[in-house]
């Protein structure tokens, strides 16, 4: 019997075989790396019982971004997408399992988590720009806003089950069964790429474009519709979005709780994050940078909120709140991106949408940790919350009659238009 699902319904990228395919497999791998996160937070709390090397450790696994996410998009324009996620699939198990190996022999080190979550990171920078652009070809470009609300809802689904299972292996095991978990997961992201049929993609013919990193900043420029969204990402993607520096912190030193009560904060936020998935799947006709704009606001005044909160139980319960006013803002602004970029460009604005989505990271991460023993975890949080807030109210006034989408977004079009300072932009102040 095939598999039917109505062409304008909230599920329709599964019509494609190839989604079919990909989807249950990056689930696994989603739980397995939000298994990870947790298990790298704990176990640096366990070797330094500091806030600041747990900063540190984020911001050495982002720091790659900073070098290789503009590349990985100009490698996603230019070669297989495919093979490509199966090379980044690989590394990050080599990673894991490298990692849960010497924990799980007794032979870790401070060092060994620096050394691998770069290693990680290196992966990670590489992959999320082509897995983005990859979307468009496994589904089309009618499905991809479809297709980005479903991926979201996999990531948190993965963000449900993860934290609360890496918690419960490491008040039972230690952290290394998490690692080698992740690293497991991995491998079967390898296999569903094996099994994809690639005379199923959706090929487009492009342009020629240079398919360099340069083109690709120059266009990115010339789209106030797109820049403002990347703005707004970073200050929330550096101040606002560190969910696991934050938990990790009030869990332990604001309520004195265990790794099981840790992770069940990583499920809890999970829970408005998933929430907001899926209701993004039917707010399509939303998805305007205005939209973005006011989901920032909202997201920010709700960390600001969650500071306050005077015991563990009103913290947890507060957190859906956090994750599905950041889920429907971060989905919408990833849809716009990828959705109005031009798809013979598309792999290279999404990596220098995801540089300075967590560009900001290996800087905002380390501050947070030693603002948290300098001032203390609440006002840190706070005062997050406060400057992600501050920054988009400035960015909406600054560019509030800017964010129209152009009537040509092609790459010869836009950078013509921006040589020649052409209005192209006809509703401008509408």
């Amino acid at each position: 019997m095939g598999f039917s699902v109505k062409d304008d319904g909230n599920w329709r990228s599964f019509s494609h075989r190839n989604y079919r395919i990909l989807f249950p497999a990056n689930t696994i791998s989603n739980i397995g790396s939000w298994a990870q996160r947790i298990a790298q937070d704990w176990l640096v709390l366990e070797l330094t019982h500091s806030g600041t090397y747990l900063g540190i450790v984020t911001a050495i696994q982002f720091t790659p971004v900073l070098f290789f996410s503009l590349h990985g998009g100009a490698l996603a324009d230019r070669f297989n997408k495919r093979k490509l996620l199966m090379a980044t699939n690989a590394l990050g198990a080599f990673s894991a399992i490298s990692l849960g190996v010497l924990v799980m022999s007794h032979h870790i080190a401070l060092w060994h988590v620096f050394v691998l979550a770069a290693v990680l990171g290196v992966s990670s920078a590489i992959d999320a720009p082509v897995r983005q652009s990859f979307a468009a070809e496994i589904v089309g470009h009618d499905d991809l806003p479809n297709a980005v609300s479903l991926n979201s809802a996999n990531f948190n689904a993965g963000r449900l089950v993860g934290p609360a299972l890496s918690g419960l292996l490491i008040a039972a095991f230690g952290t290394g069964p998490s690692f080698i978990l992740n690293g497991l997961s991995f491998l079967f992201a390898i296999a569903a790429l094996m099994m994809m049929n690639e005379d199923e993609f959706f090929h487009q013919d492009r342009p020629k474009t240079m398919t360099n990193v340069r083109e690709g900043l120059r266009y990115a420029i010339a789209r106030p519709d797109i820049y403002v969204v990347m703005l707004i990402v970073f200050f929330m993607g550096t101040f606002g979005l560190n969910f696991q520096i934050f938990n990790a912190l009030m869990a332990t030193q604001e309520f004195g709780k265990g790794p099981a009560s840790y992770g069940l904060l990583g499920t809890f936020i999970a829970i408005g994050s998933f929430s907001g998935a899926i209701a993004s799947a039917r707010l399509e006709r939303f998805r305007k940078t205005r939209f973005v704009i006011l989901g920032s606001a909202a997201f920010s005044t709700a960390i600001m909120v969650l500071s306050f909160m005077p015991t563990y139980t009103a913290y947890a319960i507060f957190l859906p709140l956090c994750g599905v006013t950041a889920l429907t803002t971060m989905i919408t602004a990833n849809s716009i991106v990828q959705v109005n970029s031009d798809q013979a460009i598309r792999g290279r604005v999404m990596g220098i949408y995801l540089l300075i989505f967590m560009g900001g990271t290996p800087v905002g991460s380390p501050l947070i940790g030693v603002m948290s023993e300098l001032v203390g975890v609440r006002q840190t949080i706070a005062g997050c919350g406060a400057i992600s807030l501050i920054a988009t109210i400035v960015i909406w006034i600054k560019y509030k009659d800017k964010v129209e989408v152009p009537t040509d977004i092609s790459v010869q079009a836009v950078l013509k238009a921006a040589d020649s300072n052409d209005d192209y932009y006809p509703n401008k102040g509408n």
